[in-house]
């Protein structure tokens, strides 16, 4: 993920940041606690698409 990419982006929800998790492909919102998928290097910033993340899951960033 470009570094200049991820400080443009925002949460579509909260417009806070975001954190960018490299295992799971995904970029994070730790105050709606939301992650959005990341195919073939676009990420995709619509809610609709956006995984709930487990209470117990960690947000690391």
């Amino acid at each position: 993920m470009d570094a200049k990419l991820l400080e443009i982006l925002v949460c579509p929800v909260c417009k806070g940041p975001l954190v960018f998790d490299k295992t799971k492909q995904e970029l994070i919102c730790k105050a709606d606690r939301l992650a959005y998928p990341i195919r073939d290097g676009i990420p995709v910033m619509l809610e609709g698409e956006a995984r709930e993340l487990d209470p117990t899951e960690e947000v690391n960033g």
